[in-house]
């Protein structure tokens, strides 16, 4: 009798289980997909950033003259659309040798831009006074303390995996 009871009452536990479980599944596939929450979170994060800059140059206290260097500096600092990416089916459907050289096309887009920063940053530093170079040093180093650049100097460089 005991054996039939305890039986009982594990699969009614297993079944009330398994309802909270689908019901859970079910509610957040209808909230958003992964690349949905991705977008949000990119947007947010662009506000803070376009918020950053217009702070920096408000500090910065620019001349007419800086400008068109500034205006280059900002544009280059935006991020740029999503990079091209290939889906993760055809990812998945690539030899190892195929990833790789996929792997290392999105690295080259990446550091082409950082290269297009460098230089406008550079471009843009060299019209500051030194007065303005003091207060940029000062900025963009307390921008590089955020939480990018914290997860990045614990992994040795390469982000969270």
């Amino acid at each position: 009798m005991k054996s039939i009871r305890m039986t009982l009452i594990a699969t009614a536990l297993m079944a009330s289980l398994t309802g909270l479980a689908l019901a859970q599944n079910t509610t957040a596939s209808t909230e958003s997909s992964p690349v949905d929450r991705m977008e949000k979170m990119r947007g947010h994060k662009g506000e803070r950033h376009t918020q950053h800059l217009a702070e920096l140059k408000s500090k910065l206290n620019l001349q007419a003259a800086q400008e068109p260097a500034w205006n280059s500096f900002s544009q280059s600092m935006q991020h740029p659309a999503r990079m091209a990416r290939p889906e993760r089916a055809a990812f998945d459907q690539m030899t190892t040798p195929e990833r790789l050289d996929q792997m290392q096309a999105i690295k080259a887009q990446r550091d082409a831009h950082m290269q297009q920063r460098a230089v406008a940053t550079n471009v843009f530093y060299a019209s500051l006074n030194p007065d303005q170079k003091q207060v940029f040093d000062q900025e963009t180093a307390r921008m590089m303390k955020g939480p990018g650049m914290h997860a990045m100097k614990h992994t040795g460089g390469h982000g969270n995996h």
